[in-house]
């Protein structure tokens, strides 16, 4: 007992002490207790208050440091008895052992895959994903994940051979919905380790689970966790590219056209596809036809939307369009035919009726900026003749059904809005301004000009930091287009320009003398 107490009263200072352990203060540790003792009282003391949970925090954080690794090959048979033990404690332990182990062989990846096969740790790592409680299915995934990471440990998780107890197809098919949705987690995060480890996953046909899963929609809470897994795939550098190799575009347009769906899983699908076609690299690998069948989802369900009750699917799927007009070829699908997709933002940009307006005005004027080329290269800005065409065709008629007639009088009425509002017109006037014809239009309205000229309009930093942009690109604009610089009566405009321009981004004040102050003395 008295030996008790102190393994205890030590383990619990090494748990908790506050820095990082280093080599020599593990060695004294366990000098003082062997790692034999530490793991023999783990497995037969479970049952004394508080023993368990102290000893895993003790082992994990000796497992860290670069002495403690050393030891894990010693240990493996422990490292497999805690992978299937009845204790959860326990098994997550023995799963971040496994990716301690891993990243600590000083890149002996053939010695890792030896142990790992050996001691047939993957099966039992699978295990404590499907039937493990929330953290220990967390830890299994990362040591998953750490195992691909080097060709030798990827020969592991991706067989040659199908249809073994490690495929995780047959896995996927044979366990409850909870056990489906972890191993297509597992597959998403395999699928960002690498290009190879995707093209593997590509090739083996896994990202058909995700399809499969949704087109079933047994239970909407699985079919949203697989679409949050899908939006996560499409945030890898490299999802896009395999992505649209599959049907999901296809896939997605359906859902996003089923009225019949719910209104949330339609909003999913056009931010996944929103994300999606706004990679470049997704254009090389799908034709413009199949780009054009989600725009046209999304432009149909818009035209349905107008019910004030739909107000969080609307403002998704203006979000959607402006990812989707990120990237240049993006930008020109929506602007492209007789009844372009992008009207719809334009209409929104510009719709001020009532405060239940404010968030489908907002997204509407952030999508504009990102078709426009806010955030575009200034070699992409400028769209082909037929986008160009149709983007002055819809601010002119837009402009031409309000009372503000021009859309100057449109610019000048976004930024006499809220904060929120003038942020997003800013972003949306450096993109449009460009062009010259909306060069023309800001350079006409002396207010426009002296709302980004002057830094105290915002109080921000981000406010500041969009006002000071949008007056650069004025400036660059206006200095680069010999027909209006040119003209003497925008001299004044320049020179204003370039001066608020030269004060900087943040709120400028003019040089104060220190004044005296008279004040009554105070008396007691």
């Amino acid at each position: 007992m008295d030996e008790q107490s102190q393994l205890l009263e030590a383990a619990t200072d090494f748990a908790h002490y506050p820095g990082s352990h280093s080599d020599h203060s593990a060695t004294q540790f366990l000098n003082r207790f062997p790692l034999p003792l530490i793991i023999n009282a783990l497995q037969t003391q479970f049952d004394v208050p508080g023993l368990e949970s102290t000893l895993v925090q003790c082992l994990q954080r000796l497992f860290k440091t670069k002495l403690g690794a050393s030891l894990i090959p010693q240990y493996m048979p422990f490292v497999q008895v805690g992978l299937q033990a009845d204790s959860q404690a326990v098994r997550s332990l023995a799963c971040k052992t496994v990716t301690c182990l891993l990243k600590n062989l000083d890149n002996s990846h053939t010695v890792a895959a030896h142990l790992i096969k050996e001691f047939n740790i993957y099966s039992l790592l699978l295990d404590c994903l499907i039937n493990g409680n929330e953290d220990v299915a967390a830890a299994a995934i990362n040591a998953i994940k750490k195992l691909a990471s080097f060709p030798e440990g990827m020969d592991i998780v991706f067989p040659s051979t199908k249809g073994g107890d490690t495929d995780l197809g047959i896995i996927a098919s044979q366990c409850s919905s909870l056990g489906r949705v972890r191993v297509l987690a597992l597959v998403v995060k395999l699928f960002s380790v690498s290009t190879s480890a995707a093209s593997a996953i590509y090739s083996l046909n896994l990202l058909k689970l995700l399809e499969a899963e949704i087109r079933s929609a047994d239970d909407t809470l699985v079919t949203l966790s697989v679409f949050e897994l899908l939006y996560e795939l499409a945030e890898v550098e490299h999802g896009a590219e395999f992505l649209s190799k599959s049907s999901l575009f296809q896939l997605l347009s359906s859902i996003i056209s089923d009225d019949s769906s719910d209104s949330i899983l339609r909003s999913r699908a056009m931010m996944i596809s929103g994300r999606i076609l706004s990679k470049e690299i997704t254009y090389s690998s799908i034709d413009e036809p199949c780009a054009k069948i989600v725009i046209s989802s999304i432009d149909g369900r818009l035209q349905s939307l107008e019910d004030p009750s739909n107000r969080d699917e609307f403002e998704t799927a203006l979000e959607s369009l402006g990812q989707i007009g990120l990237f240049i070829r993006g930008a020109k699908l929506l602007l492209s035919g007789t009844s372009p997709a992008a009207r719809h933002v334009i209409d929104a940009a510009f719709d001020r009726q009532g405060p239940e307006r404010h968030g489908r005005q907002l997204a509407a004027l952030h999508a504009l900026g990102n078709i426009s080329g806010e955030t575009r290269s200034e070699s992409d800005i400028i769209l082909d003749a037929e986008a160009e065409d149709n983007l002055l065709r819809l601010l002119y008629e837009t402009a031409s059904r309000s009372s503000k007639l021009t859309p100057s009088g449109l610019f000048l009425s976004v930024l006499q809005q809220d904060s929120e509002i003038r942020i997003a017109g800013y972003r949306m006037i450096s993109g449009l301004v460009s062009r010259p014809w909306c060069l023309m239009e800001i350079c006409s309205r002396q207010e426009i000009i002296n709302i980004v000229t002057d830094p105290s309009t915002e109080t921000t930093k981000i406010g500041m930091e969009a006002r000071y942009n949008c007056c650069k690109r004025i400036h660059k604009s206006l200095t680069q287009s010999s027909g209006v610089s040119a003209d003497p009566a925008f001299a004044v405009i320049a020179a204003k320009l370039q001066e608020a321009v030269g004060m900087g981004p943040y709120l400028h004040r003019k040089r104060v003398e220190a004044q005296p102050i008279v004040m009554t003395a105070d008396r007691f």
